[in-house]
């Protein structure tokens, strides 16, 4: 019988709830669970293709010290041994570890435990500093507390919400569609973008503001100063319950209008009418994410944000509220054990007394770290200059993440001793490691993951655990016992959580906003069971960890007992999905719901009572500081970021031939003018240089982009492209409070790259040996996909392809050398089934992609196929879809102009006719811009 197993997403901050199912043989299937309240069934591209990457190749099985296979007790022996020497030789700061939002909250808890309780150092520090500890900071200072005020379904019940610094709709898909079904239930719904690069997430803008760099500072102090002039003060919430209001309007007073255009660069018009929805609307959300984070200027941008919505009373009630949207599946979660070098366990600080005693208390721990231990970009400084001397990584892969990276990855290289935990055995970090030890995966972990808007749910394990991987904490527990320390003698996850809970209620009393008291008492069974739930969840509380909430392998039946569970009344709200497929729908709170509006009891901060001791919040006086980095030598802005449907540095999305389908090569989005004048043509190299690194990217050129404006994604590694690891151009700025990288404003030059052949190739076995200035290697169904470019001729393409493809030297290729114009066509058959096909020539190649991918996968017993294929164009009776646009669904580009000119003129409408965009609707605005340029052209 087929089983079935409710786990979460392991991809963004969203939180998705998933429904693995495991066929008898050993298939595995992924959909939405229809009962989880962040998603409510839906999935993006990337959850949805989860299935297709959980295989074993490149898995990491067994321990290795030296690239030599051993068991666990010699390895975590050496591990304990190496990281005691050099704490008994130098003291507990020469040694760090550097954790992960891919870990899950017991994982994280006994890291900080470990690190902070017994080894005694704050030298523990998360790949989480790099996308949300501006807002961490932020919090802290307005709040008292790492607080996020608000749920999901705000972002529903505001009458205006602000998406600033987020591509929504292609990093938090699933939010952009519940968001996007809002809007279009109430029309009236206003929707800004603030985004210096027109993104996907557009689409359902009224207004876009295409702010300058760093200039979010500028823009919000402006509405601070615009809420003042114009009476939408709400006084007595600020007399009552804030503080520095004064101070901070001071600063802003300062600023004239003639400064906030200069700075931001918008027209007046645009500044005004933003300010006047944000002034006359009382139900605002501000969103915010990594164009926020990301920014020697994070948490200034964040506080300016926070300050208008105090100023205005504008927090803590249904439909407003500033929102933090995290980028990582447990980026929360870190947060709540101190994942963070300056927190400590449950929201308490390091740099409090009280708290530190506390936690030692509950520990039982023989010491306490006494400061805030190294940032991440300081911690790998320590690591370059010989401070630290055994360093752990986990879950995380920072010679591609990293800023500066090639500093960080010979940083790595001379480090002493260093262990990396991971799933895949060949990373770029993993190659510089004296121990490899290998971890679970997603479908063999078993934990808990908090999302964005504070909901704890449960990953747990569907799959067999391969070779000898263990669980992380399990790893960490075993290091910290050879280490001679008690207090790891954890025999599950649930004894972990337990304490977790244990302690963020202790000696609480509802000083601290973190609790989850209610689980404390967890048992192994109702472990199990757990449904998601939202903190604060306090033993005050009916308990939410109860036996019988949510079935590890569910029925119909059990889906129906959670519906009648009282004690979750966020997910009790569950509705039927849509049965066209086109939106997500998600419960349209108020009446459109049929219960009362704002039916989570979650939010914070609606009674006014915040966490600093006063129990008031706390205005922060600001001052804008112009961020303009260019020169004449660096003349361009580089913002670095996401694309729809990969994830971090690939080593999970870049399994999935589905995922690649979209975009299957790095890319530098120019604007058309900046393009002309550096000289570089659409799909042609580009070079991106700063006195960090370099990088060769393709050049997608697009009046998305501002003019002097350079968007780079930062997925692409080693393993998949030349010299496309964009974080070794960033140079390792960061915000002054929170230590936040400055990822998304870096001063570069551009140019074009000099290829004298362009080539793609498809092939059955995985391309090796590749030696070219430029390539990206992808999967595909049936094999391999590659772009290539070499900057001198090769002479012999044939013994190329034998070399690269592993043909054999019996099979002659089809095909041609024109050596007068470059052009090359050569494919190998073996039988009717094509080995490889490379084409060739001077300028980048124009060959039906998606269409010679599949023939990777097709017969070619008849030479008429054969010819078809050399030639690189296919016959009448082999239409290609062209470049794929919906990759849930593999609808290409050509597929959806077809339906588009026999009458489809709609999104809807194409969906009906092609199901492009009914998954997870990401697609939807690329979409309806292929529809507008169909029809624009039809018209003239």
């Amino acid at each position: 019988m087929p089983t079935e197993t409710k786990t979460t997403c392991p991809y963004c901050g969203v939180g998705c709830g998933v429904i693995a199912t495991v066929a008898d043989d050993g298939a595995v299937s992924v959909k939405g669970d229809p009962d989880h309240p962040a998603n409510f069934g839906r999935l993006c591209s990337k959850g949805s293709a989860l299935a297709e990457t959980i295989d074993l190749d490149g898995r990491l099985l067994y321990p290795e010290i030296g690239g030599q296979q051993t068991n666990w007790d010699t390895a975590l022996d050496l591990v304990a041994d190496r990281f005691s020497t050099a704490i008994a030789e130098h003291g507990p700061d020469s040694v760090a570890f550097y954790v992960s939002g891919q870990l899950l909250t017991e994982d994280y808890y006994v890291a900080n435990k470990l690190m902070k309780g017994f080894i005694g150092t704050g030298n523990i520090d998360t790949n989480s500093r790099l996308c949300m500890s501006s807002s961490v900071a932020g919090h802290r200072r307005a709040f008292g507390a790492d607080t996020v005020p608000g749920v999901y379904e705000d972002l529903e019940l505001a009458d205006l919400v602000i998406l600033t610094g987020s591509n929504l709709a292609w990093c938090h898909p699933v939010i952009y569609q519940r968001l996007a079904a809002a809007k279009a239930a109430r029309p009236g719904m206003k929707v800004v973008v603030i985004d210096p690069r027109r993104t996907m997430t557009s689409d359902i803008a009224d207004l876009h503001l295409a702010i300058r760099p760093d200039s979010d500072v500028a823009l919000f102090m402006g509405l601070f100063a615009h809420l003042i002039s114009a009476g939408a003060i709400d006084q007595n919430y600020v007399a009552e319950h804030t503080s520095g209001f004064n101070e901070a309007f001071a600063t802003a007073a300062l600023l004239s209008s003639n400064d906030i255009l200069e700075q931001t660069g918008l027209p007046a018009m645009q500044l005004r009418e933003f300010y006047r929805l944000f002034t006359a609307t009382e139900k605002v959300v501000t969103c915010y994410s990594q164009g926020v984070n990301q920014s020697s200027s994070g948490t200034d941008k964040v506080n300016s944000i926070i300050n208008c919505h105090l100023a205005t009373g504008r927090i803590g009630r249904p439909g407003m509220g500033p929102f933090s949207l995290t980028g990582q599946p447990n980026a929360m979660g870190g947060r709540e054990v101190g994942g963070l070098a300056n927190m400590l366990a449950a929201h308490m600080a390091i740099e409090n007394a009280n708290d530190r005693d506390r936690v030692q208390r509950f520990w039982q721990s023989p010491v306490i770290a006494e400061k805030p231990g190294l940032k991440a970009v300081d911690m790998f400084k320590a690591v370059a200059d010989g401070r630290i001397k055994a360093l752990w990584i986990m879950a995380t892969n920072p010679v591609v993440s990293m800023p500066d990276a090639d500093t960080v990855e010979a940083a790595i290289k001379s480090c002493p001793f260093v262990v990396v935990s991971d799933v895949l055995r060949g990373t770029d970090t993993t190659s510089h490691a004296d121990i490899l030890l290998p971890s679970l995966g997603w479908g063999e972990k078993n934990g808990t993951v908090t999302n964005s808007e504070r909901r704890i749910s449960r990953q747990r394990d569907f799959l067999d655990v391969p070779g000898d991987a263990r669980a992380d904490w399990w790893q960490l527990a075993e290091v910290g016992r050879r280490m001679g320390f008690d207090g790891f003698g954890y025999t599950s996850p649930a004894d972990i959580f337990a304490e977790h809970a244990a302690l963020s209620a202790f000696e609480n009393d509802g000083s601290r906003d973190f609790d989850i008291g209610a689980c404390a008492a967890i048992d192994e069974e109702s472990y199990r069971l757990m449904s998601p739930f939202q903190w604060p969840a306090t033993g005050r509380d009916t308990p939410l960890c109860p036996t019988g909430h949510l079935p590890h392998r569910g029925g119909d039946h059990e889906r129906d007992d959670l519906r009648r569970n009282a004690n979750l009344a966020a997910s009790s709200n569950v509705v039927p999905v849509s049965s066209d497929g086109v939106l997500p729908i998600s419960p349209l709170v108020g009446e459109m719901a049929g219960r009362p509006e704002g039916g989570s009891d979650k939010r914070f901060f609606a009674d006014g009572r915040f966490y600093h001791p006063d129990g008031r919040a706390r205005f922060v006086a600001l001052k804008p500081v112009i961020c303009d980095r260019t020169n004449s030598e660096y003349p361009f802005t580089l913002n670095t970021g996401r694309i729809r449907d990969q994830w971090h540095t690939m080593t999970r999305t870049g399994k999935s031939a589905r995922l690649s389908s979209h975009i299957a090569e790095p890319f530098a989005e120019l604007h058309p003018r900046d393009a002309i004048e550096i000289g570089v043509g659409n799909a042609t190299l580009v070079e991106i240089e700063s006195p960090h690194g370099k990088a060769i990217v393709r050049a997608l050129i697009t009046e998305r982009q501002a003019r002097s404006s350079i968007f780079v994604p930062m997925h692409w590694n080693d393993q998949f492209a030349a010299k496309a690891r964009i974080d070794a151009v960033v140079a390792p700025i960061t915000d002054p409070v929170s230590g936040q990288p400055a990822s998304k404003n870096v001063a570069v030059a551009a140019r074009p790259f000099a290829v004298a052949s362009y080539g793609f190739a498809v092939s059955a076995a995985k391309p090796d040996g590749l030696d070219a200035p430029y390539w990206a290697l992808a999967k595909a169904d049936g094999g391999w996909r590659l772009e290539i470019a070499v900057d001198q001729q090769v002479e012999d393409w044939s013994l190329w392809c034998r070399r690269t493809f592993a043909i054999p030297e019996e099979i002659e290729p089809l095909g041609y050398v024109d050596r007068q114009s470059g052009d090359v066509r050569l494919a190998f058959f073996d039988g009717g089934r094509l080995l490889a096909a490379l084409f060739i020539a001077r300028q980048p190649v124009a060959v039906a992609r998606n269409w010679a991918i599949a023939q990777l996968v097709a017969s070619h017993d008849q030479p008429r196929k054969r010819f078809a294929l050399v030639a690189g164009r296919p016959g009448a009776d082999m239409p290609d879809p062209g470049a794929t646009v919906c990759s849930c669904l593999g609808v290409g580009v050509n597929q959806i102009i077809a339906a588009v000119r026999g009458g489809c003129h709609s999104v809807e409408a194409i969906g009906s006719q092609t199901k492009a965009g009914t998954n997870c609707g990401s697609c939807r605005a690329e979409i309806r811009g292929i529809i507008d340029g169909c029809l624009a052209a039809a018209a003239e």
